[in-house]
Formats: C-alpha cells, structure tokens, sequence
C-alpha cells in the first residue's frame, strides 16, 4: 500500500479527502492516507514560505507521495498556479478549475439524487464562482437553498450525507482538472 499525505487550500478539500467515499475510493486504489489531512486554511498559506510547516508535519508521517490541493480561483494559467507553489519532488499538485466545488456540479449523479431530479450541468469549470451557480440552481429546483455563509454546511451535506463522488465528477464530459486528479 503507498502512503500519501493530502495538503489541502481549505476545509471543504479537506472535507471532500476525509470523506467516508474518497477514503474507500484511495482503498480501492491500494493507497493508504497519512493521517492527520493538513487545512493549510487558504492559498497563501501554500506558497514555499508558509508551506514547509505542513510538509514537514506530513514528512513525519512517511508519505512517500503528498498531494497538494488549491483552487485555480481567478489565476489565468495552472502551471503558474503550480509554479507558485514549487512542489518538491515528490509532491504532485492538484488545481481545481476555478474552484473544488465545480466538481460537485459535475457530479450529476449526486446532484441529480440531491435536487430529486435529472441535473447536468454542461460547464462546471467555466464557473467563476461554482457555489454560487448551485446556490441559484438549488434555489430554481427546490425553491430553497444555502445561504452565502454556508457553504461549509453545503459541502458537509453534499459530500457526507449525499455521497459526492470524485469518480462521477470525472465521469462529466467537460471537468479535466477531476479527470486529471482521478489519474
């Protein structure tokens, strides 16, 4: 079994890592998670300076892999956005286009099952802000939805509750940054 350790740019990625479906999929996949998944609580905190703290926290574990997970957000370019961040060697870096909660768009088994109807959604990495795109798709379906200031209460619930699948968001046509991480 390879043991990886998971950096991740905030408390949803760490939500989405720590999750009972992604574990069983890392299982399934013969890869074991180092424990504790490091919150590295927003994307300055991933540049070389701050993140040597996380590394070194994660390197005491003995990943023989750590996988660093940020958001594109407005960057216009990912090897910039990977650039930034300078990984070491055995460090891989996973960007999420524009934000992880794309994925959760083009997951439309989950967001089918959620909604209590058929959901694609044809570009979820085209969104600036995805969360906010499913806020106003829950509102239009359902006639509710999550406020602003609950999206950490959202992910809990989609990815915990409703099982989001990592696999069906790279199943999705139009998402290759969750294709690119599945591989």
């Amino acid at each position: 079994m390879v043991k990886v350790g998971f950096i991740c740019e905030g408390d949803v990625e760490k939500i989405l890592i720590e999750s009972v479906n992604f574990q069983s999929f890392l299982k399934r996949l013969n890869i074991e998670c180092v424990k504790p998944v490091i919150n590295a609580t927003g994307k300055d905190n991933l540049l070389p300076h701050r993140i040597a703290e996380h590394r070194e926290n994660l390197t005491n574990k003995g990943p023989e892999k750590i996988i660093i997970i940020t958001d594109l957000d407005d960057n216009v370019c990912l090897t910039l956005t990977k650039d930034r961040i300078r990984p070491n060697e055995n460090e891989i870096v996973i960007i999420s286009v524009k934000q992880v909660e794309a994925w959760f768009l083009a997951d439309s088994v989950t967001m089918s099952n959620f909604c209590g109807q058929d959901f694609f959604f044809e570009f979820p990495e085209s969104e600036n802000i995805p969360y906010e795109t499913i806020r106003k798709e829950l509102l239009k379906i359902k006639g509710r939805g999550y406020g602003r200031s609950a999206k950490l209460r959202f992910a809990d619930k989609f990815i915990q509750s409703n099982g989001f699948s990592i696999e069906n968001a790279a199943n999705h046509p139009n998402c290759p940054s969750a294709k690119y991480f599945i591989k």
